[in-house]
């Protein structure tokens, strides 16, 4: 008997310092302050400015030839007509941006009600080849000061080839009862995993988040306190953090993005009550929303096929239909992991360019229709804002290639300089958030985009039946 005590003893300490040591580890990430540990970052930002700095030179030098090259479309009824709808979308721009930046202005993140407001919740983490990695995400999930008796934690193994059922095993082992693990009889794609999830869950808000991500102590109680301030709240999205960025150069970069994409972006659409896509890493959902869409969702198809990607938007598509309210929470903060090679980037970045398509497809059946009560103008600017950039990805991809034949150093200052000024206000927005000189990373990126990923939308939009999740599982994007 005393062999036993000692025993379980022994699991507990076991258990306790492990725990401690993921909690201390992150917090350690959370508190570093070095950026560009690897030298060959410092000189790829040296580049980087090396590169603006020749864009100004080349502007100023072929500045004339500039002019010329105006004057002459001007002169042409087809080159006249470009350059007034030019004008007319860089306007535009222009002032969707004041639009977004006021609604940015006015938007407050909910603060986290008591304990005893706190509705039932359901952690849903779907995993496939993640390994180790899911076994963190579940320790920081248990870690949450999140009220014991009113969170389920479910993780669903979609058909892993490698150690992760192990993993997840191991996580059960310690969690016990406070974890639900279950095995896929074969890889069927997360869309899948996580409508086993919502059938087996219990509470009335599902959280789902991604097997790569680790959330702080406070971020399922700050994720799901909109839905008790709002009745209509149907679906809340998280504020995504890169958490392996410490060395590579496009976690960096990303990590900057993501501040802009969320902070910025999803702040002012929140204001708008239309957040337009809820993050896979970190989401919440009413459950009465998600199975009044639940058949549809499950069962979507895209041009006669399945949709296996994009379940995230769709979701998020389906319960702005249902006139519900989507936020964002902007101290409901999850840190996962992003590709670090161009290839797994890149395919990334279709998938997503795909499901926009799709899902600005689906949007334009409901959206001019009284698909809620009050509210509606804001949300019919940021599906127009959307489409826009859709449908003049092919006029913009080819004015590109134009001007490239034309004269190729006016179009490398040109566009040199354009990067330095929109980017500069992502630089100036990550630094007063965040106070640190990452945000320069900003330019890399921007350069990064222009030049190595320009083709994606046209390729998406090309290519958006096609099916495929492209990237599953860090290994497989590293």
């Amino acid at each position: 008997m005393a062999s036993k005590k000692s025993s379980s003893k022994s699991v507990h300490s076991n258990t306790k310092s492990r725990t401690k040591k993921i909690s201390d580890s992150f917090n350690l990430f959370l508190n570093s302050k070095s950026k560009t540990e690897n030298p060959n970052n410092k000189i790829v930002l040296f580049s980087t400015f090396c590169l603006l700095l020749m864009g100004v030179y080349f502007l100023s030098v072929f500045y004339g030839d500039f002019e010329e090259f105006n004057a002459n479309r001007m002169s042409s009824t087809i080159g006249y007509t470009f350059i007034v709808s030019a004008t007319i979308l860089l306007a535009s721009k222009a002032l969707f941006f004041v639009y977004k930046a006021y609604n940015y202005y006015k938007y407050k993140p909910v603060a986290s009600v008591s304990d005893k407001e706190l509705p039932t919740i359901t952690v849903i983490v779907p995993a496939y080849n993640e390994g180790k990695q899911v076994w963190d995400t579940l320790m920081s999930l248990d870690n949450s000061n999140y009220p014991k008796d009113k969170i389920q934690i479910i993780s669903i193994d979609d058909g892993s080839k490698d150690d992760t059922w192990t993993w997840m095993l191991d996580a059960k082992k310690q969690l016990g009862d406070r974890l639900e693990i279950y095995q896929q009889p074969k890889n069927q794609g997360k869309r899948h995993a996580l409508y086993r999830g919502f059938n087996l869950g219990t509470g009335d808000i599902y959280v789902t988040v991604d097997s790569d991500s680790i959330v702080t102590e406070d971020t399922l109680r700050n994720l799901v306190s909109p839905f008790t301030k709002d009745e209509n709240c149907g679906a809340v999205a998280g504020n995504i953090r890169v958490l392996n960025n410490k060395k590579a150069m496009l976690p960096k970069m990303l990590d900057v993005s993501f501040v802009m994409s969320f902070e910025f972006v999803r702040s002012a659409e929140s204001n708008l009550n239309s957040v337009l896509c809820t993050p896979g890493a970190l989401a919440a959902y009413r459950s009465t929303a998600v199975h009044a869409c639940l058949p549809e969702w499950i069962n979507q198809t895209f041009m006669g096929q399945p949709s296996d990607i994009g379940e995230d938007r769709a979701m998020t598509n389906m319960i702005i239909k249902q006139g519900k309210h989507v936020l964002f929470q902007k101290n409901a903060v999850a840190y996962t992991n992003v590709p670090e090679q161009y290839i797994g980037l890149y395919k990334m970045f279709i998938r997503w360019g795909r499901s926009n398509v799709r899902e600005n497809l689906e949007m334009a059946k409901y959206v001019f229709t009284n698909f809620r009560a009050k509210g509606k103008t804001g949300t019919r600017i940021l599906f127009i804002s959307q489409f826009v950039k859709i449908i003049m990805s092919y006029p913009l991809l080819i004015s590109m290639l134009f001007f490239v034949l034309v004269h190729p150093l006016l179009f490398l200052g040109s566009t040199l300089v354009t990067i330095m000024v929109v980017s500069s206000f992502s630089v100036l927005f990550f630094t007063s958030q965040y106070k640190t000189t990452q945000g320069f990373w900003a330019y890399t990126y921007s350069i990064v985009f222009t030049f190595a990923l320009f083709w994606i939308t046209p390729y998406a939009i090309a290519t958006a039946n096609r099916r495929g999740w492209l990237t599953r599982g860090l290994a497989e994007q590293k």
